[in-house]
């Protein structure tokens, strides 16, 4: 009988000021109660999608290979609908929910362009927080917190933010670590 390991997510964390947005991930990947990578990149920048000329932020918390198969996809529907983030965002959920394969991956995406913050889920959710700023997997609301700590008392910029805030995270919580990468539109 085997042992189904229990993957912990990196935490995300994606914040808005005005038209400047910056999301930004941790490097730990743990497996039970072993730090298995301290340097893993969750955050791309998807350019040449005919979006625009910035391109779209998207980060990843959960099953590694599982997000690679659903960022392929969202690739997919921004290709087909390439100025409307928001349309691509929900022609994923609705397929992440629908397809028989689709719905065992687990994972969380956030998604960012100039203009729209996006968290997407396998259970067809497709969120924008109101304030602009995003945090998912584990350690996502430690740096959810402090991200909004540092917007309101602050002048910081988008970029410094998740960086300062995901510092935090990275101290507080045992799944997350302080090997910061950061993007920014």
């Amino acid at each position: 009988m085997g042992m189904k390991l229990q993957i912990r997510s990196t935490p995300i964390l994606s914040v808005r000021r005005g038209s400047k947005v910056a999301s930004a991930g941790d490097g730990q990947v743990t497996m039970q109660n072993t730090v298995a990578k301290a340097d893993a990149v969750k955050v791309r920048k998807l350019d040449d999608l005919g979006v625009d000329k910035a391109g779209v932020l998207v980060g990843f918390a959960g099953a590694a290979a599982d997000a690679f198969a659903l960022l392929e996809r969202f690739e997919k529907h921004l290709k087909d609908s390439p100025a409307n983030v928001k349309r691509a965002a929900v022609e994923l959920a609705k397929q992440w929910r629908t397809d028989r394969l689709l719905r065992r991956l687990e994972s969380l995406l956030a998604v960012a362009d100039r203009s729209t913050t996006l968290l997407v889920s396998g259970n067809g959710d497709v969120i924008e927080p109101s304030d602009g700023i995003l945090g998912i997997g584990s350690g996502g609301d430690y740096a959810a917190a402090a991200a909004r700590a540092l917007f309101h008392h602050t002048d910081q910029s988008p970029p410094d933010i998740c960086r300062n805030a995901m510092q935090i995270a990275g101290e507080l919580c045992i799944y997350s670590n302080t090997h910061i990468t950061v993007l920014e539109l």
